[in-house]
């Protein structure tokens, strides 16, 4: 178990990050998502993250039925909410108004079939409208029990202080793995300072580090990896020359590419805590495996050697994208 900041509530190791089943990677299996969520907290996986755009509630609709006839208290649900969309999915920005706040919830507390939430968190930082003013409605539903946590996702150094300032933030939601280690510049620290934990995702680079993608894999309709520019043409091929030096390392250690990637996140700190975007039981039990495996300093710097900080070619998402994260100002 670890904390999610020196006030926010004890998790497990690892998290199960639930986008996937609904949404952005593709169709994916109703029941198999289900029976991979079961899975999950059967291993002692208390940690669910979702967001009620992901796949417009859908994947809050999806969670609710697996938790249905579960004791809630045995589960956190961490919530992301303020992404506006219109009906064909395409991205229109961010609304981190107070009433959107106070209206988002409602909707998901409603799909949820909850009386709380246990992480809340805006998406993205809406650059019209301020922090404190975000947080500070947040703050207004946690005084009612409704949100027992606040977080923060992709937010910049100085995000963080100021929403800190108006209310305690839990842990704040970053992508961080070992082809993303930007946050070790400037976010991480400020984070540690204030006590604030750190919720990863994109470990395995949206399954880059995964050692199943292959050059000629063929992406289904809806799968937002065919617009990542981490995934097309010589960066593609700069990448996957990376998994093929950890898969050297992994392999001495009898261990997967995966497991090894998600251990190093692990080797990172207390207060990180990665989560598995996995869709199936099988990649669920692949990625659990990593919580048996122990680095010892020669391992970890033959991971960085093979790769390094910044190693990775083309960035995290589309340039258009880039532009809206805070984290990245």
């Amino acid at each position: 178990m670890r904390t999610l900041g020196t006030g926010g509530p004890a998790v497990s190791d690892l998290g199960l990050g639930c986008m996937g089943m609904s949404d952005l990677y593709g169709p994916a299996d109703r029941a198999e998502s289900i029976a991979t969520v079961h899975a999950a907290l059967d291993a002692g996986v208390t940690l669910l993250d979702t967001g009620d755009f992901y796949g417009m509630g859908h994947n809050e609709l999806l969670i609710a039925e697996a938790l249905r006839g579960r004791p809630r208290e045995a589960v956190r649900i961490s919530v992301k909410f303020g992404a506006l969309r219109d009906p064909d999915g395409n991205w229109l920005g961010t609304d981190g108004r107070p009433a959107a706040v106070k209206t988002s919830l409602a909707y998901t507390l409603r799909r949820l079939g909850t009386d709380h939430v246990d992480v809340y968190r805006l998406s993205r930082v809406d650059p019209a409208v301020p922090i404190e003013e975000t947080v500070g409605a947040i703050a207004e539903e946690a005084e009612k029990g409704r949100v027992r946590h606040i977080g923060l996702s992709e937010a910049g150094p100085e995000t963080i202080r100021r929403a800190a300032a108006v209310h305690p933030i839990s842990d704040v939601q970053l992508e961080y793995g070992l082809l993303t280690r930007g946050i070790e510049r400037e976010i991480l620290p400020a984070c540690r300072e204030l006590g604030i934990g750190v919720t990863a995702y994109g470990v395995l680079a949206r399954g880059l580090l995964s050692g199943h993608w292959t050059k000629d894999r063929e992406l289904a309709a809806g799968d937002f990896r065919a617009a990542g520019p981490r995934f097309s043409g010589d960066n593609l091929t700069h990448n996957l020359a990376l998994v093929a030096a950890l898969r050297t390392l992994a392999e001495a250690k009898g261990v997967t590419v995966a497991q090894l990637a998600i251990a190093w996140v692990l080797s990172r700190g207390q207060d990180i805590v990665p989560l598995v975007g996995a869709r199936r039981r099988d990649r669920l039990t692949e990625a659990l495996g990593a919580l048996d495996l122990t680095l010892t300093e020669q391992d970890l710097t033959a991971i960085e050697t093979a790769v390094p900080p910044d190693a990775a070619a083309g960035s995290r998402y589309p340039e258009a994208m880039m532009a809206t994260l805070d984290s990245e100002r």
